[in-house]
């Protein structure tokens, strides 16, 4: 962690600091976020010293402004993917590769082994090939997100401050994790719970 992103925030009106945590998820299953959901009765002592201030289990749609932690799980496949990690990356102090997909592209980058034009392809084999009924690329803008020519992981993309491997990470790595960050240290991953970079 480097000195211009301590943890510390000032409480308000006497009342505790609490971090303010966002978890995102980009290209890949959800898995990490169910792991995260497996904390089972740490969620609630969570709640108690954080807040979660944007995630696919709430309803926020614009990611907002300094964000302690984020925990973004899953590849970086599309333009829309890209430009929410850009805003995430200004907007966080700590952005933690959430699993495997954010921290290698895992599955989601198989299709980088179709080489050049692989998005193309890829759209062509979805809409196309095995439709079973009207057979069309999506033409409204918005259906879906142009890709990009390459699946990549986060890092690729931006800066990572930690990497928290895992398909999924297990609920008692995310723990630790978040145990060490609430208790105000840097986090130490050592062993199973490897630290890259």
């Amino acid at each position: 962690m480097q000195a211009d992103q301590t943890l510390e925030t000032k409480p308000q009106s006497g009342q505790p600091a609490r971090l303010r945590l966002a978890t995102i998820w980009f290209g890949g299953c959800s898995g990490c976020h169910m792991s995260f959901l497996d904390l089972d009765e740490f969620l609630v002592e969570l709640a108690g010293k954080a807040e979660l201030v944007y995630s696919p289990v709430i309803d926020v749609k614009e990611y907002p402004q300094n964000v302690d932690v984020c925990l973004a799980e899953g590849a970086i496949c599309n333009e829309d993917n890209r430009e929410l990690l850009y805003q995430v990356r200004q907007r966080t102090r700590l952005l933690v590769a959430f699993g495997d997909c954010a921290v290698t592209a895992n599955v989601s980058a198989l299709r980088n082994q179709l080489g050049p034009g692989n998005a193309e392809s890829v759209l062509q084999k979805a809409y196309i090939e095995t439709a079973t009924a009207n057979p069309a690329l999506p033409g409204e803008p918005g259906i879906v997100p142009p890709l990009l020519p390459r699946v990549m992981p986060v890092h690729e993309v931006v800066a990572v401050d930690y990497f928290l491997p895992g398909c999924p990470p297990p609920a008692d790595r995310i723990k630790s994790f978040l145990v060490q960050l609430l208790e105000g240290q840097e986090p130490v991953l050592t062993g199973k719970d490897i630290k890259f970079g």
